[in-house]
């Protein structure tokens, strides 16, 4: 089996345009039917779901948690009416590989260090993936597109199976999109 993998000069919100393009037409190729989006301040969820509008496809935006950062979610609270009014979900939560001083293990950290050996949006995607899983926006093994970028915008998207945090051994990453070159 071919299949096309868009790879980019440079990550960042650039390549936003040709990541959604690239995502819609995977999806619809795979009759995939559910996109999770990484979407910090908006801009990405906006964009896609712009983009899925009369396609049938629901799109699960995964925003920071609460307090990461900023004491302010810089995620739209209107935006989050927006979108769940147009049939999509939004997720805040718990940031798996950010738990170290929850849990007082570095395993978390390690594990990210280690994926981000692929790309950060990469690590963004399976993170997300654990997350609308964990939170019921995703059933475990159902085969979904995860997106998400390196700082702003979207760089990276994956075709994978779901699973929970408490499964991690049965995620699967079956195809990649695209990326950024390291």
């Amino acid at each position: 089996m071919e299949e096309k993998i868009v790879y980019f000069d440079k990550p960042g919100k650039d390549n936003t345009d040709e990541v959604i393009q690239s995502v819609l037409e995977r999806a619809k190729s795979r009759n995939i039917k559910k996109i999770v989006v990484a979407s910090t301040r908006g801009n990405a969820a906006k964009s896609f779901s712009k983009a899925v509008e009369g396609e049938g496809i629901a799109l699960v935006v995964v925003p920071w948690q609460f307090g990461f950062k900023e004491k302010e979610n810089p995620f739209p609270k209107a935006l989050v009416d927006e979108l769940r009014e147009k049939g999509h979900l939004v997720h805040f939560a718990t940031m798996l590989f950010h738990t170290t001083e929850l849990y007082g293990t570095n395993i978390p950290q390690v594990m990210a260090n280690l994926l981000r050996v692929f790309g950060h949006g990469t690590k963004v995607c399976i993170e997300i993936l654990m997350m609308a899983c964990d939170g019921g926006c995703i059933e475990a093994g159902e085969k979904v597109i995860a997106v998400a970028g390196t700082a702003s915008g979207s760089d990276t998207a994956v075709v994978a199976t779901a699973a929970p945090s408490t499964r991690l051994t049965s995620l699967r990453i079956h195809e990649i999109i695209c990326k950024p070159i390291l």
